[in-house]
């Protein structure tokens, strides 16, 4: 293309180019010539560069005024910083482009076809850089068609260096206003208004673990996603797995999606799209399959590899925005810049905030970070609101845009109706450090203006928005300040949404694993309820388990589907450390008190030694729900490749139960030693210790459960009040017994840790452990950088 100094193809530039054409296009320049090769769709197109906008800047007259007056300028002073924008973007828009510009610009717009529409987007030369991302602080015009208004945009394009957002970016991240310049990229348009569009980062973006991909996606073009405007699916890759060849999304959460933007009639580039429904059951369904999200990982991990390797680097963390053509169904990637956040921080400390009290739950939505803010709510409808919102306030909103970034820096928290992980309220809350709530739905119509809230994201991946100022505290620790313990440290871990944040813990991987948490919090359903609706015999039970069911192939699948991804999401964010799951473990009345329990569940004068654990997997009252464990568990190692999950059977009274276990495992498709499938068997009942030798033929190793093999020991309930100063894991008969456990098992060839509670309450009991040659030890995760420095210590 011969555009002179101021056009150049995409396919003529690269990464190299970032001072001519900015990071933007830069980065499109580099993954069309070095990734298109590989299989990464990339639409074609040219960018007009700095030199372009220099040459208009300076047609005007206009250059020395305009950075005489940003460098006279207040950017606190809101009031002048918009006068200002707005004049000097009003003066640059107004003028004529240099002929010499403007004819390179229209002769490779002809080259791309009769009148085709692009996208036309900015591209400031500090862009993208893996310290500042400058995301949405410039303009982008989408369906501009013809050359009246591809003239048009790129005057708008080139003034929005001077948005109010800008200018404030600009100045708090310490570049020089003169220094930054802008070009332009006319791209294809990709007719994802006909299909769909979305991000994708190549880490977790609440803890920045890197060893995922996330893409998010919804209805229509990609803006709805990027600004918040919808909340939209979100699936999780395993980039490991998918390496290995397996079918690596582990993670699977459908959005409301319930607006989409499309393309209007084609005319003036700010006229070109608007907003409409999503019919109901588009909205029900996600938006990509299996197929396509696998796809868009791979190019994500190349787009990776790629830059990682242009910057000398082992890892290059990446933010990209795909798109799926509604006409052909190919999907493309339209942009790539390095991710920001995580980059910037590297291997931050781990900063936990804790709730020191309880409070009501005003409102729930998606978690953005781990931190905690309160404040009084103030209500922003639009950018006339803001000249009211005072320091330390919540704000709250359908969705924040980017002209709000001087504001948002003052706020306590941020909670929006609208919106997911990766829209732009996330973003710039991520980057502020700010704890964030998206799509919660009702936050402007349901919080009331003045209100004092507590805007809580410690929670894992639920944010919370509580009553009142709730007191918290905030603990940091540098993980690698942790000595190394003379025993290996694992973590006993419940709760999927806290394991990418607590993976970065110097563990050894995840000693304790309990299914009940998932069952419990995200299925909430009796399996048997599931399998058989028809045996509920509340009708509003029985229509309250189908409709949570819904959405899935079968009832069935609903938990299947959701412990497959509860197990998956520990399973990878520890990889390849070792995540030991207990099959469930619910006593009777525990079970009964799921939905539809009540209908499948006997009563028990004591439940605690009751059908509990072993005993009801190869039972008739349970198998076939028992089927369901075994096959979310298949799911997780076998499909999604989460080779690491090894599984544990809890309360296993005798060597008979034992057998039976295992071989209604393999039928199943669980068949231990295959595919290294290893199997664990809980120590907590005398007989297991008695017949360790016998125990260990059978089973992989041990994992004592000290609060059971306590009560069991001592005759006493664990449970109760009265005996409570009796119950002790410390008495010489409970030590007695791990001892011989420990001595039996090692003689067996097979390894022993402990999951219960004492090492993590009684850290000399945790000293005692280590003495007697335990094999690992499994703690809260409070209690390991406690018990790392104890035994480090001695």
């Amino acid at each position: 293309m011969s555009g002179g100094p101021f056009v150049l193809a995409f396919d003529e530039i690269g990464l190299d180019d970032v001072a001519r054409v900015g990071g933007k296009n830069a980065s499109l320049g580099e993954l069309l010539r070095t990734l298109a090769p590989t299989g990464v769709r990339v639409p074609g197109g040219f960018a007009i560069t700095a030199d372009g906008f220099r040459a208009h800047l300076d047609a005007t007259g206009e250059a020395d005024r305009v950075y005489a007056e940003l460098d006279a300028l207040d950017p606190s002073d809101t009031a002048a910083l918009a006068r200002t924008g707005a004049s000097i973007r009003a003066r640059i828009e107004a003028a004529p482009l240099p002929e010499t510009v403007r004819a390179a610009a229209l002769a490779a717009y002809r080259g791309l076809g009769d009148e085709v529409a692009v996208a036309v987007r900015s591209s400031a030369t500090a862009e993208d850089l893996p310290t500042a991302s400058f995301a949405g602080q410039h303009e982008t015009y989408l369906n501009v068609r013809g050359e009246a208004d591809l003239d048009l945009a790129v005057r708008r394009c080139m003034a929005s260096l001077f948005t109010d957002r800008a200018i404030v970016y600009r100045t708090e991240q310490g570049f020089p206003h003169r220094q930054v310049a802008l070009s332009v990229g006319v791209q294809r348009m990709v007719r994802s208004d006909l299909a769909c569009a979305g991000t994708m980062f190549t880490l977790d973006t609440e803890s920045g673990h890197r060893g995922v991909v996330l893409v998010d996606g919804a209805w229509g073009l990609g803006e709805s996603v990027v600004k918040g405007r919808v909340d939209p699916d979100e699936f999780m890759v395993h980039k490991a797995s998918l390496d290995a060849g397996f079918r690596a999304v582990f993670r699977r959460t459908l959005g409301t999606k319930a607006r989409r933007l499309v393309l209007a009639d084609a005319g003036a580039a700010r006229e070109a799209v608007r907003e409409e429904d999503v019919p109901p059951a588009d909205r029900a369904r996600f938006v990509l399959d299996d197929d396509e999200v696998l796809e868009l990982a791979r190019w994500a991990m190349r787009i990776e590899a790629r830059y990682a390797e242009l910057a000398g680097r082992d890892e290059m963390p990446m933010d990209v925005e795909w798109a799926k053509d509604g006409t052909t169904g190919a999907l493309f990637v339209v942009q790539a810049r390095p991710e920001t956040v995580h980059a910037r921080t590297g291997a931050a400390a781990l900063e936990t905030d804790r709730l020191e009290a309880d409070a009501p739950v005003l409102l729930e939505g998606r978690a953005v970070g781990s931190r905690i803010g309160a404040g009084r709510v103030r209500i922003v409808h639009g950018t006339e609101d803001l000249a009211d919102f005072r320091e330390g306030e919540v704000l709250v909103a359908e969705m924040t845009d980017p002209d709000w970034e001087p504001v948002l820096r003052r706020a306590a928290a941020v909670v929006t109706d609208r919106g997911g992980r990766t829209c732009h309220a996330a973003i710039v809350s991520r980057e502020m450090g700010l704890p964030c709530v998206v799509g919660t739905g009702t936050a402007t119509s349901a919080l009331a203006a003045g209100r004092e809230v507590t805007v809580s994201c410690a929670g894992g991946s639920t944010g919370r928005v509580l009553d009142g100022r709730v007191p918290f505290r905030r603990e940091v620790l540098d993980p690698s300040s942790l000595p190394e313990p003379r025993v290996p440290l694992m973590l006993n871990l419940a709760d999927p949404g806290r394991a990418f944040a607590l993976a970065q813990l110097p563990a050894a991987g995840v000693g304790l694993m309990r299914m009940e948490f998932v069952i419990n919090h995200l299925i909430g359903v009796h399996p048997m309820a599931l399998l058989h609706p028809e045996r509920v015999t509340d009708p509003a039970v029985r229509a309250e388990v189908l409709r949570r069911a819904a959405g899935h192939r079968t009832p069935p699948d609903h938990f299947v589907d959701r412990l497959a991804e509860g197990v998956a999401t520990i399973g990878a964010a520890f990889h390849p450390r070792p995540v030991i799951v207990r099959f469930s473990d619910f006593k009777t009345n525990e079970y009964a008190g799921l939905l539809g329990g009540a209908d499948f569940e006997p009563v028990e004068a004591n439940p605690m030694i009751g059908f509990r654990g072993a005993s009801r997997y190869a039972d008739d009252r349970y198998r076939e729900a028992f089927a369901l464990e075994c096959a979310a568990i298949r799911r997780v190692r076998d499909e999604i490749g989460l080779r690491n999950v090894i599984v544990m059977i809890p309360f296993c009274r005798t060597l008979g139960e034992a057998r039976a276990v295992l071989d209604e495992m393999a039928r199943h498709g669980l068949v231990r030693g295959e595919h290294d499938m290893r199997v664990y068997v809980m120590c907590e009942i005398p007989n297991n210790v008695i017949l360790a030798d016998e125990f260990a033929e059978l089973f992989d190793g041990f994992s004592i459960g000290s609060n059971d093999l306590t009560q069991l020991v001592l005759g006493v309930d664990r449970d109760s009040e009265l005996l409570g100063a009796t119950f002790d894991e410390q008495d010489p008969g409970v030590k007695r017994m791990i001892s011989m456990v420990i001595e039996r098992a090692h003689a067996g060839g097979r390894p022993v840790g402990i999951c219960g509670e004492a090492p993590s309450n009684h850290p000399a009991f945790a000293e005692w452990l280590a003495d007697e040659g335990i094999d690992s030890m499994s703690l809260s995760p409070d209690s390991l950088p406690t018990v790392a420095r104890r035994l480090a210590a001695t």
